[in-house]
């Protein structure tokens, strides 16, 4: 168990500077994934050094596979092809990787050795019913705890067959867990979501040279391929990203440039959502980097206005949300959110961590089943607690640029998961935070 942490986040002056946040978490995952199981050589660049990407780096160890650093963002990936895993000795210890579980409970499910997914206490209260389900259907042989719960196990051995799955949620992960299974199934493999959620699975498998068709919102694949060696250049995280275009968007004089973002129209929800509330931001040098487009992002205080925030962009900044609850509090007006009861299951339950926070600084909010009303008004100072979760710790200290007092954030530690650095980072752009 880490050492409990305490972020103490004090109001600034205008932020400045140009700076690059680390590299996404998303792809990282799938970068460690497919060049595992690729033939050939994959060197990947700009490889995030979190502890989420790291555990899914270790379990690939674990299971034969050669990989040479990490060495500042440097990964050399020699690949055993999609049937040159070799069983683990122990349990995978996925940490706190809810994109890790999900999408290794379908490559598990194809393997010809027994295996057991595992994660810390916060991943072990995710739902995993949502992958086991469709995997079962395929043919997958996965036992779960009591409510679907992790740990996963999976016997190896089984005869997966394709399915045509439609899907009950706009779930990347489980699209992407039913993508890596169907690699492995007899025939082809659908997904059909009802809305559109990140493709950094689908393109990365292309980037392997494995075909993949996609039609409006169904996604297929066809078994008994192979993945091709590739190089990968990874962009930065335009999740973490996200806590810098509201922190320049609510602090007067701000103005700082993001270099090279991830702008893949599946998540850039946070952009969106930002501009139809009055932020300045504009999109510098875009380009195409390793199969995503990039660009460079740069925003400038301005002032923000309370929306309703439009259902189709929901699934797009799914893991957003809390910051963008930031902007809402600083926003003049009222901002409604529905359609996000995803938020419930994340590392935390992030509707009621976030409301519990803002009432806690002074802030109106109505926490509803699948969002929440936010009434912006001015920021107290006070102590919340981030029950661990990384995204609602950063959030907050975000929410201490304009307010009245000191705001103390208890148990921090987790921000390490996807954000190695953050505070020196903050530092860099002007922003007043300490860690305890």
């Amino acid at each position: 168990m880490s050492a409990s942490i305490t972020f103490v986040a004090k109001s600034s002056k205008a932020l400045k500077g140009k700076i690059r946040v680390p590299s996404d978490k998303s792809i990282s995952h799938r970068s460690v994934m497919l060049g595992s199981l690729a033939n050939g050589v994959t060197n990947v660049r700009h490889f995030l050094e979190g502890e989420d990407s790291l555990a899914t780096l270790e379990a690939f160890r674990q299971m034969g596979v050669k990989i040479d650093g990490p060495e500042q963002g440097q990964l050399v990936i020699h690949g055993v092809g999609l049937n040159g895993l070799v069983a683990p000795k122990q349990p995978l210890n996925l940490g706190n990787s809810g994109t890790s579980m999900r999408l290794m409970s379908g490559l598990m499910a194809g393997q010809q050795f027994d295996s057991v997914l595992i994660g810390d206490e916060s991943l072990s209260t995710r739902p995993m019913q949502r992958v086991v389900r469709p995997l079962t259907q395929m043919g997958a042989s996965i036992e779960v705890t009591e409510g679907g719960l992790p740990p996963l196990e999976i016997a190896g051995g089984q005869k997966l067959v394709g399915i045509n799955y439609e899907s009950p949620m706009a779930s990347a992960q489980v699209k992407s867990c039913l993508l890596l299974a169907g690699i492995y199934a007899e025939g082809k493999t659908t997904v059909v979501e009802p809305g559109i959620t990140r493709d950094h699975t689908e393109r990365m498998l292309e980037s392997f040279a494995y075909p993949v068709q996609k039609t409006g919102s169904s996604v297929t694949i066809a078994g008994g391929g192979e993945l091709i060696a590739t190089d990968i250049v990874i962009p930065a995280d335009i999740s973490s990203a996200a806590f810098f275009m509201v922190a320049a968007s609510i602090t007067p004089g701000s103005d700082i440039i993001l270099e090279e973002v991830g702008i893949n129209p599946t998540r850039v929800g946070v952009i969106n959502i930002l501009q139809k509330m009055g932020a300045d931001i504009t999109l510098l040098n875009s380009r195409n980097l390793g199969g995503e487009p990039v660009a460079d992002v740069r925003v400038r205080h301005a002032d923000l206005v309370g929306i309703e925030i439009p259902k189709e962009q929901v699934p797009l900044a799914i893991d957003e949300f809390p910051v963008l609850f930031i902007a809402a509090a600083y926003a003049s007006g009222i901002t409604t959110l529905h359609h996000a009861e995803e938020l419930r299951v994340k590392e935390s339950d992030r509707i009621q961590a976030m409301a519990d926070g803002l009432t806690t600084l002074g802030i109106y909010n109505k926490p509803l089943p699948d969002g929440i009303i936010i009434h912006g008004g001015v920021v107290s100072g006070g102590q919340v607690d981030s029950f661990t979760d990384h995204r609602i710790a950063m959030s907050f200290a975000v929410a201490a640029l304009g307010a009245t007092g000191e705001i103390c954030i208890r148990d921090c530690q987790n921000v390490a998961t996807s954000f190695p650095g953050f505070i020196d980072i903050c530092q860099s752009v002007g922003m007043d935070i300490t860690s305890v």
